[in-house]
């Protein structure tokens, strides 16, 4: 496909699935699209894409039952939840079972290709990665340019929001960085889901490092800012 990005959108509305791939088409991606969980699943062999596009509510499969296959397998590929759903609840578990971002239909498409361009960017970083790119802070190693994150040697296993959240508040560690901070720096354009796609993803994080997340030593709250990574370097 000559370099093209492909995105994959999964979706039983047709029109959705229409809106999207005109969108996406006018901007220079090649789309795919599937109806069902079962053939999205299939696309993601035979398509290979970049980025995923994902509806919750399928007639055969959960869009949370294709999420958590697609983690399952190691991918990394970007998903984007597309949903009607707006309870709280359904934002945080599709977070936390390793999409990305979660956007709310009916939504306007300008918002859409900017949320699939800074996830695009956002997946290419580990090739503009120069130097040794590794810190160490007590038994947690990040290895940027890898991007693998270990924990007492063994790896952790990060999405690239997570990875792209725990480089930014290491590599500014003792700092107390703003949400508003962490939102432009690690997503990228103003996300309408007001804080808590932050705060699910800084939980998703302390789960997989810290040894008590309850009582976390390396991110911390930051009380009316945001998150400060605190951990000293051997």
């Amino acid at each position: 496909m000559n370099g093209q990005r492909r995105v994959l959108v999964i979706d039983d509305e047709a029109l959705i699935r229409k809106t999207v791939r005109l969108a996406c088409e006018a901007e220079g991606y090649a789309v795919q699209e599937a109806e069902t969980g079962t053939d999205g699943l299939g696309l993601l062999e035979s398509f290979r894409p970049d980025i995923v596009l994902l509806d919750l509510m399928l007639p055969d499969i959960s869009g949370f039952d294709i999420c958590r296959d697609i983690r399952r397998t190691g991918s990394k590929v970007p998903i984007l939840i597309l949903s009607a759903k707006t309870e709280e609840i359904d934002v945080v578990v599709g977070l936390e079972i390793g999409a990305d971002d979660y956007i709310v239909k009916p939504f306007r498409p300008r918002e859409l290709l900017a949320r699939i361009a800074a996830h695009l960017r956002k997946s290419r970083q580990e090739e503009a990665r120069g130097d040794d790119g590794r810190m160490v802070f007590r038994d947690l190693l990040i290895d940027v340019n890898e991007r693998r994150v270990f924990r007492g040697g063994i790896e952790v296993n990060l999405t690239h929001t997570e990875f792209d959240l725990l480089t930014l508040l290491a590599a500014q560690a003792g700092k107390a960085l703003s949400r508003e901070k962490i939102l432009n720096a690690v997503w990228g354009y103003d996300h309408p889901i007001e804080t808590r796609v932050i705060d699910v993803h800084i939980r998703n994080l302390r789960r997989k490092i810290e040894e008590n997340p309850s009582q976390p030593l390396y991110i911390l709250a930051v009380p009316g800012v945001g998150y400060r990574f605190t951990a000293t370097k051997p």
